[in-house]
């Protein structure tokens, strides 16, 4: 058996995915975890780092194709760290995240389950609703390279919200214009870190600027540009606690209930495939009435409720406290006292 030396090429035959979305191929038993592989192909590899058990490599030629690959549909891809599969059908992605659920239950929960489907998401693009933005020590806005805190800049994003790019580049304007500085990591300077979205399904935005300080300069004239950009803006935020205009929350609807949602409150990221998550788990728990159900990392008790109004009683276990005074209220908002 050969030893695998770092810069060799080798011949594979990409297998599988790990969790990570890596594709899985062996050279002499041993495992081969390659960024942009794909499952079936065949393909030239470069060794890039060795470990005691494992290998990484990456993909330089495709020597047989396989149907799962795409071109990258996105400018940003794959030096973003955001994403892991652009260069995967749809398809694949889904087949992907099959396999992971699976090998999860039999690898580390030691049951012998089939997965037999991932259910598609009926949008995939634009889903998110929640986005946020590092910004860069030059002022530009994106997402850090993978494994690094590099900014990548990318305020068109194909999975964000339409008005969290344009939120994203109103504030670098903003940036530019007034001579505000953004933070610095290397040298611990400057004020503006990250810009947090939250929109909802009818179109508002809350934004949120978490910034090196107590403030900015020129606030209101940030917050003009910021209104004239999102006609359904709702408020802006300084630092999660210290509100510039509107309010400091933002309410959505999910499975026919209403959810206020403060910033810090976890909250499904795909509204539409959350709610057809929601739904088959109600349908697979099959409650008739006399259970308790538990629901850990509740959040602003999404489903804690969805749950409690087919449960004799629903308990939503949370430690974010403003997390856990939105759950409360949300009970009540909706007539749901158990």
């Amino acid at each position: 058996m050969a030893e695998l030396q770092k810069n060799q090429l080798h011949t594979v035959t990409i297998t599988g995915y790990s969790e990570e979305g890596l594709g899985v191929a062996r050279i002499d038993g041993r495992f081969i975890f390659v960024h942009g592989g794909v499952r079936g192909e065949t393909c030239s590899i470069r060794i890039l780092k060795l470990l005691k058990s494992v290998a990484f490599a990456r993909v330089e030629e495709i020597l047989e194709g396989a149907p799962g690959r795409q071109v990258p549909d996105c400018p940003h891809y794959p030096a973003c760290g955001g994403c892991d599969f652009r260069h995967l059908t749809y398809e694949e992605e889904l087949e992907a995240k099959r396999q992971r659920v699976e090998d999860a239950l039999r690898r580390i929960g030691g049951a012998d389950v089939t997965v037999t489907e991932i259910l598609a998401s009926p949008q995939t693009e634009g889903y998110r609703n929640k986005s946020q933005f590092p910004v860069s020590p030059e002022g530009l806005a994106g997402f850090y390279r993978a494994r690094t805190h590099q900014v990548i800049p990318a305020t068109d994003c194909l999975l964000q919200s339409p008005q969290a790019g344009a939120i994203a580049r109103a504030v670098e304007d903003y940036l530019r214009e007034n001579g505000v500085s953004a933070y610095d990591e290397e040298r611990h300077e400057g004020l503006l870190r990250h810009i947090f979205v939250r929109v909802n399904a009818a179109g508002q935005a809350l934004v949120c600027l978490v910034v090196n300080g107590n403030g900015l300069k020129g606030e209101q004239e940030l917050v003009r540009m910021l209104r004239e950009t999102v006609p359904g803006l709702k408020s802006v935020v300084v630092n999660h606690n210290r509100t510039l205009w509107g309010q400091d929350y933002l309410e959505d609807t999910l499975c026919g209930l209403t959810f206020r949602l403060a910033i810090p409150a976890f909250y499904q990221v795909n509204r539409r495939q959350a709610q057809r998550l929601y739904e088959k788990a109600l349908e697979l728990a099959g409650l008739t009435g006399e259970e308790t159900v538990l629901d850990l990392y509740c959040g602003a008790g999404t489903i804690t409720l969805v749950m409690a109004r087919k449960a004799k009683r629903a308990i939503g276990a949370e430690i974010v406290p403003e997390a856990v005074e939105n759950a409360r209220e949300n009970a009540v908002r909706n007539g749901i006292a158990n």
